[in-house]
């Protein structure tokens, strides 16, 4: 039995009686690496920042509703507003505030989250830029994912020196994520592709198989043991990524539908997936209108909330809250499950941010220590 995930606030996309309804979509939010700023694109080229130490103060001075209108009022002042690029997708930097934005002409636009200032501007992509990523280690490097079938390597600290093209997928990228230590990236695109990629000698690792549909959404967790990839197929894969195998599968139809329907049109394409930063929580976000949270050694979601025309989905930085947007360029927020991690799984993780899963079959120990930490038990 799941239960049913708090509501603690929501940002409205302000609404016109001419408004068109194409072109406000929200697909991505972020919250900064420090925690300091909230990110969310709110369509008609528009990216908004607000302070997030502020954003949860109103959340909790006027409640859920009544916060809404004093927030964007505020957002929609010029003091307040950041930036206004043209927009796809944003990820915030690692190591300084940056802000990559992408846009729908394949250019990539570096910015400065103190000032507005643009930093870069990189172009290379022929192609709608669909996602971003940059290197965790603070490297400043940057990827970027396009529907023109590649990736991109950008070195920040090189002006933008555009430093690799990776090549392999037979159609459009959708997303792609590092692993916490950088050495791997994976990306996921149309046709079921999941790849993963040394990014030390920037070459193919391996190709994942097993979803039956386009794969939308990827994310490593934070120890580094784990992938979690969304799809199409109505599911989202954890996998082990260093022997590529499917570790569970959380699925949005029940009972699990067959290969064809899944191949499909089946009104549950599952659109994202975040992991928290405990590493025993997922998030989903499906067309059948609802927001799950799901726990790593668990068949079924442990809360859930309901949510329409969701399309992205990402924890704040203490994990403490689940952002949510969509179609029409408003977030919502929950608060996340609350569950005190065992000190099983702090060890397990503190092992596996320094040991990949060959290393910890090696290790003389017992076999149901091995499957712990293996994450098989």
């Amino acid at each position: 039995m799941f239960g049913r995930a708090r509501a603690i606030g929501e940002l409205l996309a302000p609404v016109s009686p001419f408004d068109k309804k194409c072109g406000r979509e929200n697909w991505t939010v972020a919250f900064a690496p420090d925690g300091s700023y909230f990110a969310w694109s709110q369509g008609h080229r528009i990216v908004k920042l607000v302070p997030w130490s502020q954003c949860l103060n109103n959340f909790a001075l006027h409640g859920v509703k009544n916060s809404i209108q004093s927030r964007l009022s505020r957002q929609n002042s010029n003091s307040d507003q950041r930036t206004k690029p043209q927009w796809h997708r944003f990820k915030f930097g690692q190591d300084q505030l940056l802000l990559a934005t992408g846009l729908s002409s394949g250019r990539i636009k570096i910015w400065d989250v103190y000032t507005g200032k643009l930093l870069l501007n990189l172009m290379d992509h022929t192609e709608v830029v669909r996602d971003l990523t940059f290197a965790p280690d603070g490297s400043l490097i940057l990827v970027s994912a396009s529907r023109d079938k590649t990736l991109r390597v950008w070195d920040l600290k090189d002006d933008g020196n555009m430093m690799k093209v990776l090549r392999g997928h037979p159609n459009w990228v959708y997303s792609c994520a590092f692993s916490p230590d950088s050495s791997i990236l994976c990306s996921v695109g149309a046709s079921k592709t999941v790849l993963l990629w040394d990014m030390d000698k920037y070459s193919l690792i391996r190709k994942l198989e097993g979803h039956h549909n386009d794969v939308v959404a990827c994310e490593f967790s934070p120890d580094g043991a784990l992938l979690a990839t969304a799809s199409y197929d109505t599911c989202v894969s954890v996998w082990d990524p260093y022997i590529g195998i499917v570790l569970m599968e959380f699925g949005h139809l029940f009972p699990a539908p067959s290969p064809i329907f899944a191949g499909g049109a089946n009104d549950r394409w599952v659109r994202a997936v975040s992991f928290s930063h405990d590493g025993l929580h997922v998030a989903s976000v499906a067309d059948d209108k609802m927001v799950r949270f799901w726990r790593i050694d668990e068949d079924c979601p442990v809360q859930v909330a309901p949510l329409s025309n969701g399309l992205c989905c990402a924890f704040s930085t203490d994990g403490s809250v689940l952002a949510a947007g969509t179609q029409d360029g408003s977030v919502y927020f929950w608060a996340t499950p609350r569950h005190v991690a065992s000190l099983q799984h702090l060890c397990r993780m503190a092992v596996r941010r320094v040991m990949v899963t060959s290393q910890v079959e090696a290790l003389p120990i017992p076999s149901t220590v091995v499957a712990f930490l293996s994450y098989r038990s």
